[in-house]
């Protein structure tokens, strides 16, 4: 038991995690590499890069040039793709490659604020093909991620159409506690990385977990509680009556809970396109 989070009722609160580093001890985007090679997505060349890229993520963590670089690597190399491909590949995947990647530390946190009646958001800067299958996983109630233009051949354009970075995160969670009616006073941001300063800022319990050394540095500052979490454990020897899916079972899961998590995401970038045009700016994040 952490013994980080209290039991609180009304108004409403939540918990945002951060994804890569603070619920699972790897990238989650650079960690299906090796998946997309064997589905023909990428070259060998483009798995050694990831690799390289992961190593140096997790060596060092990664600031705003080193994300914006990964950014514009990941969006090229993903122009092309067939997103149903790809929605197919994370799903068989899911279990081998995450399951046993994932903090029990967090999954205790998540386990916890659950039960507090917190609702448990994951906010990452990867992929929403890759994050919302493991929001489902970890039984998130809500998932924000970045999006990526898909064309009409069903293939991703190379083009951002929603970066969930820094204080876009920040945006975020504020869009969702006004709708939600989250007391962010109350609520929980967790986070290893010093770009996610904005969305800890936004709420009253922020906790540096594995954090960076800029962040660190933050916390310290600022007195915000550091957690060391360093025990990655599969669900299934965690619980024990936890059962493992079929194949067949487990890609139909995580199509419904990219199906429900992108339904949430088209609801919150109509909501900014709608404040958008009431007071006459003409560009959204969408």
């Amino acid at each position: 038991m952490l013994r980080v989070v209290e039991n609180h009722s009304l108004p409403r609160t939540a918990a945002f995690f951060d994804l890569d580093k603070t619920v699972i001890a790897k990238s989650s985007t650079l960690t299906f590499s090796k998946s997309f090679y064997q589905g023909g997505l990428i070259n060998r060349r483009a798995v050694l890069r990831t690799a390289y890229t992961q190593f140096v993520f997790l060596a060092g963590g990664a600031d705003h040039d080193q994300m914006e670089r990964m950014r514009e690597y990941l969006s090229a190399l993903c122009k092309g793709w067939n997103v149903q491909q790809v929605k197919e590949i994370v799903a068989e995947t899911l279990h081998d490659l995450i399951d046993p990647i994932i903090y029990d530390e967090a999954a205790s946190l998540i386990e916890e604020h659950h039960s507090a009646g917190r609702d448990v958001v994951i906010v990452s800067t990867s992929g929403a093909e890759v994050v919302e299958p493991i929001g489902e996983l970890l039984g998130a109630d809500r998932v924000v991620a970045t999006r990526m233009v898909v064309g009409d051949d069903g293939c991703f354009t190379g083009e951002v159409e929603y970066y969930a970075y820094g204080p876009t995160k920040e945006e975020a969670i504020r869009e969702l506690a006004a709708a939600e009616g989250y007391d962010l006073s109350r609520c929980y941001a967790y986070s290893d990385s010093a770009t996610d300063v904005p969305m800890l800022s936004a709420v009253g319990q922020p906790f540096a977990v594995n954090p960076d050394r800029a962040l660190r540095r933050e916390a310290t500052a600022r007195g915000w509680p550091i957690l060391v979490f360093n025990r990655p454990v599969r669900l299934k020897q965690r619980l024990p009556a936890f059962s493992m899916p079929t194949r067949p079972a487990l890609v139909a899961a995580a199509a419904v809970g990219a199906a429900a998590a992108t339904a949430g995401l088209v609801w919150y970038a109509s909501r900014r396109r709608s404040a958008a045009a009431q007071i006459g700016t003409a560009a959204t994040i969408g």
